[in-house]
This record gives C-alpha cells, sequence and structure tokens, in this order.
C-alpha cells in the first residue's frame, strides 16, 4: 500500500505521518523544505525511514506540482490515498510567479493540480482514497468566483483562508462526482483547532481571536486523529464526500453542499490551471 501526503515536516502532517509509517509500505512526502523533512525521518526507526521518500513540491508553483506527480509515478504503478494536508493563513495579498494569490494556490489550487496529475495512479489502486483537510472556517466563506484571485475585491487573510477551506469540501464532493462510480472515495475533514505556528502568519482581528483561544487549542498528535482514521479506515460507501470532524461525519455548511458551487469551482480551476492540466 503505498501513500502521498502533502505538509507532512511539520504540525499535524507529521504526526499523521509517523503513526501511518506503520500502515503503509511506502511513503511519499511531498514538501519543500528537503532539510525538515530529512530531520522528520531522523525520528523514525530505520525501517520506517527506508520506506519513506522525499519528493520535492511547492504547491504555490504548479511546475513544481506537475513534476512532483511524475516524479512519484516513476516509483510506483498504484497509489493508495493521497492526503491533501499541507495549507496555511498568508497575512497579505500576494501573487505567486504563477500569477495566483498565494492562499488561493497553497491551499487548493496546488492540490487540484497535484490530485489531476495522480489521478491515473489512484484509480489503479482498488479502494484509494483522496483526504483533504478543510477547516470549519468554511463556514464563513464568501465566494465570489469572478475574482478568486482578489485582483479586485478586498483581501483579508481570514476570509481568503475560509474560501479556500470550502473549497477544500466542494473539491472532495467533486472527486466522488467525477470518479465515485469507479471506485474512488474521497473525504475532507476539520483537524480541530490545533496549537501550531498557523495563527503567526496572521494580523487584526483574527490574530488577536487566536492569541485568546490559544490556550484551548489541541495538540498537533490530536489534529491528526481524523486524518489518520480515514486514511486507516474501510468505511461505508454512503459516507464517501464526506467531512469529518472528531472522527465522525458532521453537515458542513449549505455551500458546502452546493452542487452548483462545485461545479463552477471545477470549471474556473480548470481554466486557470490549463496551461498545467
Amino acid at each position: 500500500m503505498n501513500l502521498a501526503i502533502t505538509g507532512a515536516t511539520s504540525g499535524i502532517g507529521e504526526y499523521t505521518l509517523k503513526n501511518l509509517v506503520l500502515v503503509f509500505n511506502q511513503l511519499f512526502i511531498l514538501a519543500r523544505n528537503k532539510q525538515k523533512a530529512e530531520n522528520l525521518l531522523r525520528e523514525l526507526k530505520i525501517d520506517s525511514q527506508q520506506k519513506c521518500i522525499f519528493i520535492y513540491c511547492d504547491l504555490t508553483d504548479m511546475d513544481s506540482v506537475v513534476n512532483a506527480a511524475q516524479e512519484l509515478s516513476n516509483h510506483c504503478d498504484q497509489l493508495d490515498v493521497l492526503i491533501n494536508n499541507a495549507g496555511g493563513i498568508f497575512k497579505q495579498k500576494e501573487f505567486t510567479k504563477d500569477q495566483f494569490e498565494t492562499s488561493l494556490a497553497a491551499n487548493h489550487l496546488g492540490h487540484f493540480l497535484l490530485t489531476q496529475k495522480l489521478m491515473p495512479l489512484l484509480l489503479k489502486a482498488k479502494g484509494s482514497k483522496v483526504i483533504n483537510v478543510s477547516s470549519e472556517a468554511h463556514r464563513a466563506a464568501r465566494v465570489k468566483f469572478t475574482d478568486l484571485n482578489y485582483r479586485e475585491i478586498n483581501y483579508s487573510s481570514f476570509g481568503a483562508y475560509a474560501n479556500v477551506k470550502l473549497f477544500n469540501i466542494l473539491f472532495t464532493k467533486s472527486l466522488v462526482d467525477k470518479y465515485g462510480s469507479i471506485g474512488l472515495k474521497s473525504y475532507a475533514l476539520h483537524p480541530g483547532v490545533v496549537k501550531t505556528n498557523f495563527g503567526s502568519d496572521t494580523s487584526g482581528v483574527f490574530a488577536f481571536l487566536w492569541k485568546l483561544a490559544s490556550p484551548f487549542m489541541i495538540s498537533p498528535e490530536d489534529g491528526a486523529k481524523t486524518s489518520i482514521f480515514l486514511a486507516k479506515s474501510e468505511l461505508p460507501e454512503s459516507f464517501n464526500g464526506s467531512y469529518f470532524k472528531n472522527s465522525k461525519a458532521i453537515q458542513p455548511s449549505s455551500s458546502a453542499l452546493s452542487k452548483n458551487m462545485r461545479v463552477k469551482l471545477w470549471t474556473k480551476c480548470e481554466e486557470l490551471l490549463a496551461d498545467w492540466l
């Protein structure tokens, strides 16, 4: 069994990998920082280290995403689980070299492209899964599909983050729409409010609230539990496309359930990523 995970060099991704290395035969660590990956691997037992392969992948650079998917496909002919775990909140509006707003690229577009490029490997594995780490922040989303890159509308770090976390759930449901009938499983999840460096890149009211909440936050180890549960569990077909919190399926926002919104989002992503798909 093969697993690929983004963002495994810190936070909940690190604990997700450390647990799942005991379950999978080969694990691909898709990340930007090779040194961090090597430091992580040194914490594992030798036999676990030998299961892991680092692949450079910068989710804000679409050429890098395509190259990472190609390199992964050189190592294996099927992929059982893909965990789209990496993400972040960005204090100021910035644009990537591909001219995408950074939060959109890092949290959604990079994962959309990566998943599409790895789809042939996923569909070769029986009962393969795509697991997308979302957030309860998705409930605050206010999406303008004509300006996903914030060229005209006002940018706020939390507003941009809420939108992309909604996109993670819409993407999860679209994957089931498109590939569920041929065996793909896809789930989204809220990991909990986790005590990591996540809030350090924010400012204003959200930064203040984050600081107030910090004594009540859970550890990254606890935050990884739902990702681990979904990667290891065989769930009934009725749960395909569901959104999970505390390892239980819960109802997301009405926007997250909107077929119209997920079709719009998919179409828009294909337009934005046409040069790489």
